[in-house]
């Protein structure tokens, strides 16, 4: 007979009454079927009908019946766990034509439902996990469930067509089992995947010839490197200094490294290295003077002998691609190599210079980001940090003080060429600010570029910062705001007003680069200072010339006359209002200035001193406005 019961629902046997709980014992089973366990019987119900009377031999005591549980109760969290496994077939595959699948069958007690869970194996390949969800499987066309009672060790069980081997149980299913009067199969061994065996497999092993060849050098001397610390003397050149360097020597195949050490506020761009990792030749074979080296392609064929191990020693000097460097010490590893190769015991570091005297300073964590420096320096001095003080005086003095400036952007990329920004510097707290005013048809959405912040700058550290001010911020230098480069081009007529009334503020070099921007026409000073002065030139004259020029280029509508300036000036490092006339000729023939014809190239002459020297100052008044 099929069972067609849909309801398993459970009868309430706790409740309330008079406001204290109590429980009763239930009347139905799962689904609502009746229960006969808990009703009195037959005979029961007779005997209660033939007692004698209760007043002549007084009440009879009641039994008081055992309590009931139930089976959600008693066997709640407890779960009978069988180890088996089953055997998929893999046809698509040549390297295995089946694979063992181990699983665990958990049978839960409290609703004799059955889960079956695949352990996870790392790189198998497959999808693992729960394999059959928990619920009650069917064992037969009739849909009976699987019983506790129908699992054991050394049997094969069918769910959903699929045959499972039970291999062992653990020592609670083995207790629950036999308390229940099972006897138990004995144990087998878990069959495993010979796949998986094979792939845990060592590895096989490979012996390198012992003859010499290359791969042998790497493999035995792979991540193994000679470290020199190293002295370039450049003091007879201008401006030359003494520099450190770190030579690194691979021996795995003989190339040689050599990186700068840079400090902090040292004013050097920050490239590490100074000469790439490569082999360098440490003499060439004769060959012509006409061959051109600087493209030769060094090979074996062109070098006579490479640097090697032995041409590195501390205390002498070592030249590489024309520059001496002097080693004066090496690390523990490099001593240790050339003690054990070459014999050398000599490894005596040469004294470059005096020490300073070690200190212990107080330990700060770097600065992450986040808030102002200042701010987040309070946390490293005090247990309750307390806000930096602030310059009150400054900040009522320079109370809505803004200094303004245009700003373009430094960027290989074409498009950034013609972005303008506002640089805002405001006096009262000395924070900067950017903004992007918006240009139609542009492609570029304008508006803020940079919120009110201090800006270091570059090569500053977080012990000691360094922020912009307003002496920095001059017509044509260049600021750098988190990694994004900006060439001042322009300010406001307030800029030059504020530093003429403070100008005990700022340095003279500075003050007077503003002067000139806002009054171009103030060049003769300039003139007199040229160690060579124009010949047959007066003042009148070139006067003259500017307006006949200017007149000239307002017919050329293609030239972009903001654009000349900028790059003029962006030229012009040292603010000297003289640049070298090829120079000048190349970057006017870039902008499509129209220097062959007649007005411009007279221009041209006249602002010429010494020959090969222009003020392109001059040149610029005539330039339209």
């Amino acid at each position: 007979m099929v069972n067609k019961k849909t309801s398993f629902h459970r009868s309430q046997t706790l409740g309330y009454k008079n406001g204290f709980a109590f429980s009763r014992l239930p009347t139905v089973g799962f689904g609502g079927e009746r229960l006969y366990v808990n009703q009195p019987t037959q005979a029961e119900l007779d005997e209660l009908c033939y007692t004698g009377p209760t007043l002549t031999y007084g009440e009879a005591k009641k039994i008081t019946p055992s309590g009931f549980v139930p089976a959600h109760v008693a066997f709640d969290k407890k779960v009978l766990k069988f180890d088996a496994y089953f055997q998929e077939d893999v046809p698509l595959s040549t390297e295995e034509h089946y694979r063992i699948r181990q699983v665990g069958i958990y049978y839960y007690l409290e609703d004799d439902t059955i889960s079956v869970m695949e352990p996870v194996v790392k790189n198998c390949g497959f999808r693992q996990g729960t394999f059959i969800r928990r619920h009650r499987v069917p064992k037969n066309a009739l849909g009976d469930p699987y019983h506790w009672k129908d699992l054991n060790r050394g049997i094969n069980i069918t769910m959903y067509g699929r045959t499972y081997r039970i291999v062992d149980c653990d020592p609670f299913t083995q207790v629950f089992l036999e308390s229940q009067g099972i006897e138990l199969n004995p144990p087998e061994k878990m069959v495993s995947d010979p796949y998986m065996e094979r792939r845990q497999m060592p590895l096989r092993m490979y012996i390198t010839p012992s003859d010499f060849d290359q791969l042998k050098q790497f493999l035995t001397y792979d991540k193994q490197v000679l470290r020199f610390y190293a002295m370039w003397d450049n003091t007879n050149s201008m401006f030359g200094e003494n520099r450190p360097f770190i030579i690194h020597y691979y021996l795995a195949d003989d190339t040689v490294e050599v990186r700068e050490v840079h400090e902090p506020n040292d004013g050097r761009d920050p490239f590490p290295v100074f000469i790439r990792r490569q082999r360098l030749p440490k003499t060439f074979v004769d060959k012509k003077k006409t061959f051109p080296s600087c493209v030769m392609e060094i090979s074996d064929q062109e070098v006579l002998e490479w640097f090697t191990a032995k041409d590195f020693a501390v205390g002498k000097p070592t030249t590489l691609y024309g520059r001496t460097f002097f080693i004066y010490d090496c690390d523990e590893f490099t001593r240790n190599f050339y003690r054990d190769k070459f014999g050398i015991t000599d490894f005596q570091p040469v004294e470059i210079k005096k020490k300073p005297p070690e200190e212990v300073p107080q330990v700060i964590p770097p600065y992450n980001g986040y808030g102002f420096l200042e701010d987040s320096l309070q946390n490293c001095y005090s247990l309750f940090p307390k806000p930096p003080r602030k310059d009150i005086i400054k900040m009522l003095e320079n109370d809505h003080k803004v200094l303004r400036y245009q700003v373009a952007l430094e960027s290989p990329n074409p498009v950034d060429e013609k972005r303008r920004f506002i640089l805002s510097y405001f006096l009262s707290n000395d924070m900067i600010s950017i903004y992007e005013p918006p240009v139609r048809n542009s492609g570029i959405i304008g508006g803020k570029y940079l919120g009110k912040t201090r800006v270091a700058k570059p090569g500053s550290t977080t012990d000691n910062p360094v922020y912009y001010g307003p002496s920095d911020l001059t017509i044509g230098s260049t600021i750098e705001v988190f990694g994004h480069r900006f060439i001042i081009t322009d300010a406001d007529e307030h800029v030059l007003n504020y530093m003429e009334s403070n100008a005990e503020s700022f340095p003279a070099s500075t003050l007077q680069s503003m002067r000139d921007h806002f009054r171009s026409r103030q060049v003769v000073e300039e003139t007199a200072k040229s160690n060579v002065p124009a010949p047959g030139t007066s003042i009148q004259e070139l006067d003259e010339l500017i307006e006949r020029v200017q007149d000239e280029l307002k017919l050329h509508n293609y030239l972009n006359f903001s654009s000349i300036r900028e790059a003029l000036l962006r030229c012009d490092k040292d603010q000297s209002g003289f640049l070298n006339k090829a120079k000048f000729l190349s970057i006017c023939d870039s902008l499509k200035v129209p220097t062959s014809a007649a007005l411009v190239n007279k221009l041209i002459d006249l602002c010429t001193y010494g020959g090969d020297q222009i003020n392109y100052r001059d040149f610029l008044r005539a330039l339209p406005l």
